[in-house]
């Protein structure tokens, strides 16, 4: 007898990207759809929930009749609704968790929260089979963390930052360097055109430490900036960006690589929007030289950033391991993994 295929929609509201998707067996993506609110925030410099909420509000209804459009399903063929049900902005969670709740209650289906890094983590299993154990590296806007995984479900965090997540470190430096939000991707691109001559520091924090701290660096970054305009020095943005992007990098990847030696796995997955940065994916592809029986696995852009394919493929695994959850789910803005 054939085993019937699982379809599993994912709902994702944690910031400000609206997104739905239907994921079949856990592995492939039926249909994707990301409303941005990129613009909205953009004159800002950063998120604001109040905005993003709203967005929320307007854009869920239509995100997901595009999604049962672009899949050419109907409600009932679907299995389990996951949604993401922290960490992240509350105002701009509760959209997501409601709209999850109305829809499960109305057609009986199975109900499931899943954790936003979580979601990001199984973005790889979209890509390739997950093998245990394995070490994931998650950075992005508010997250950077090593996470340590025996089994589907197991997270251990083995190191996260003590004050700035990678991100967040990132946008500061654009905004001190005079480039739009968000930061990440302008600091990659003008990277590439600079070279990495500006002494800036590494924070490796006490021996054996898998932690990371982003605070000091960006913290430098400006005060040279500073420094040399008070002098009336010229520092190249392209210098700049590209020895900043060198100190992230290089702590990222070389704790990274300890870690994966430590704890002897067999996989390292990149998670999180921080993953889309070139320098940081070429510097560890390089690097797994040292781990010549240890598989990379990076995700495609489009599964780096915020997206409900990464939250149905971790929905599908919990679903499978018959955790559920009730009407009384709700937004938890400080969920711990």
């Amino acid at each position: 007898m054939n085993k019937k295929d699982m379809f599993v929609l994912g709902i994702e509201t944690s910031c400000d990207e609206t997104a739905v998707a239907i994921v079949k067996n856990g592995r492939e993506i039926v249909a994707n759809v990301v409303a941005s609110q990129m613009e909205s925030h953009q004159r800002f410099g950063g998120v604001v929930p109040e905005i993003a909420s709203r967005h929320h509000v307007e854009q869920i209804t239509l995100v997901l009749e595009e999604t049962m459009k672009q899949a050419n399903m109907d409600i009932s063929q679907l299995d389990a609704i996951a949604v993401t049900e922290g960490p992240g902005l509350v105002g701009a969670l509760l959209i997501g968790v409601n709209a999850a709740k109305a829809l499960a209650f109305a057609h009986r289906i199975p109900l499931v929260g899943v954790h936003h890094i979580a979601g990001h983590i199984y973005a790889n299993q979209l890509v390739q089979e997950m093998k245990f154990p394995l070490l994931a590296l998650v950075v992005s806007g508010g997250h950077t963390e090593l996470i340590y995984m025996k089994e589907h479900g197991i997270f251990e965090v083995i190191g996260e930052t003590r004050d700035d997540a990678a991100g967040e470190a990132y946008d500061k430096v654009a905004r001190a360097l005079q480039l739009p939000y968000p930061g990440g991707p302008h600091i990659d691109r003008l990277a590439k055109q600079g070279k990495p001559i500006i002494d800036l520091p590494r924070a490796w924090l006490e021996e054996g430490s898998y932690d990371f701290s982003f605070s000091g660096l960006k913290s430098a970054v400006i005060n040279t900036l500073h420094n040399a305009k008070q002098r009336g020095e010229m520092i190249r943005p392209e210098d700049m960006a590209a020895s900043f992007q060198a100190s992230v990098v290089e702590v990222l990847v070389r704790k990274t690589i300890e870690a994966a030696m430590h704890y002897s796995v067999k996989q390292i997955l990149l998670a999180g929007g921080v993953a889309a940065n070139e320098g940081l994916r070429t510097q560890l592809q390089k690097q797994m030289n040292q781990l010549p029986e240890v598989e990379l696995v990076i995700p495609p852009l489009s599964l780096c950033t915020d997206n409900a394919a990464m939250i149905a493929a971790a929905g599908t695994v919990l679903f499978q391991q018959g955790k559920r959850a009730t009407m009384a789910l709700n937004a938890n803005p400080s969920l711990l993994l």
